[in-house]
């Protein structure tokens, strides 16, 4: 643990069931009244009844919201550029973003590119510093899994194909909406596989190298709340409470990596996304999975923790993570997205570059190459 450490100021959270409807006074309140609105989301989201009745609400209060519902999978370059278009060609005063992880951070990046003169590609890894004047972000999850509506980082596909971020405060929604309703009709499958992102989360933010009490408070909260609540969420989809006690797993584990990062799982996950459409949560659990028994060598205590906020013997915890794996039926063999031995190499390679280096060089054991490639190959066999 590092001997000296603070802890950032967060993004305001409004919580609670029909929450969403009440969006016209946050606007208000952070823009004016009569404001000029960007809504970014992907077309699923954007027919549900929860938010069509928000845009009814929000057009009844006097503010008009022109909608970017073209966001597909993973943001990248072409359509954060052209959600960003639609909001400079309505002049919007705010950016609104609904969906899970990939809108939100598509909406984050709208927004700050919005008013800038530099193209998106050049805010990847910080290569050029964000815009000075940038809009407020209200950030809406419809998922529990990212914590994008807490962060300062946003995570994009440049025009190289390379899955990159970018970082800065501007990046801080300036409200996050957790409204377990918007939830409530996420598919089995993706609920476990956003709220195994939020455990990862979690997991490698209290046992990582930039990992201090102050964020620890918050990561293993989120580990007991996802330990009561994920497999309610998952069999009876519309208990608001288990949705609930998800979304705000998510803020917590969300708040944990602005403040401490990730790590390997991470590092891995993402060289893996670069390669295949592969969702983050599967790819970042199944990462854990291969590291966590060397992880848990080389930070004992830490590792105490976690398995005490899962329940677990800390003797158990590699084993009770295997099986929760395997009872959410995450899908170990990636050959339906492509993915098999034989990217070793490449994926490898990936989770070298630059834009994994920091989350590798976070985790607490640093693994050398040849066992970093070892982890590889083995979340690859399957």
């Amino acid at each position: 643990m590092a001997t000296s450490f603070g802890l950032e100021r967060g993004t305001p959270i409004a919580y609670g069931e029909d929450r969403a409807l009440a969006l016209a006074d946050d606007v208000t309140a952070l823009v004016g009244p009569a404001a000029r609105i960007l809504l970014v989301t992907d077309r699923a989201i954007a027919t549900l009844d929860r938010v069509v009745a928000m845009r009814e609400r929000l057009a009844m209060a006097g503010h008009q919201a022109v909608m970017y519902a073209e966001i597909t999978g993973e943001p990248d370059v072409a359509r954060v550029e052209a959600a960003a278009a639609a909001g400079r060609s309505a002049r919007a005063q705010l950016v609104i973003a609904v969906g899970g992880g990939s809108a939100i951070d598509a909406g984050k990046l709208a927004a700050v590119t919005i008013l800038g003169e530099a193209p998106l590609d050049a805010y990847g890894l910080c290569a050029t510093p964000l815009p000075a004047r940038t809009l407020p972000i209200i950030a809406l999850p419809t998922t529990a899994g990212t914590g994008a509506e807490m962060t300062r980082t946003a995570v994009f596909t440049n025009s190289h194909g390379h899955k990159v971020w970018a970082w800065g405060e501007e990046l801080r929604p300036a409200l996050a909406v957790l409204d377990p309703v918007l939830s409530a009709t996420l598919p089995q499958r993706l609920t476990a596989w956003t709220g195994l992102d939020a455990l990862v989360h979690a997991i490698e933010a209290a046992t990582n190298r930039r990992a201090n009490p102050l964020v620890s408070a918050s990561a293993l909260q989120a580990i007991r709340l996802i330990a009561r609540h994920l497999g309610m969420a998952m069999d009876e989809p519309r208990n608001l409470e288990a949705r609930g006690g998800m979304l705000m797993a998510a803020a917590l584990a969300g708040s944990a990596i602005d403040n401490a990062g990730t790590g390997v799982a991470h590092a891995i996950g993402h060289a893996m996304g670069t390669h295949a459409y592969v969702h983050h949560g599967r790819a970042v659990a199944l990462a854990l999975g291969a590291a966590l028994e060397a992880n848990q060598e080389a930070a004992p205590r830490q590792h105490a923790e976690v398995a005490a906020a899962l329940g677990v013997l800390p003797d158990d915890l590699v084993a009770s993570y295997d099986r929760l794996l395997d009872e959410v039926e995450i899908g170990r063999d990636l050959a339906d997205v492509g993915l098999g031995p034989e990217q070793t190499e490449a994926i490898y390679a990936t989770t070298l570059g630059p834009e994994n280096l920091p989350m590798l060089q976070a985790n607490c054991r640093l693994f050398t190459e040849e066992e970093l490639h070892e982890l590889v190959a083995t979340v690859l066999a399957g």
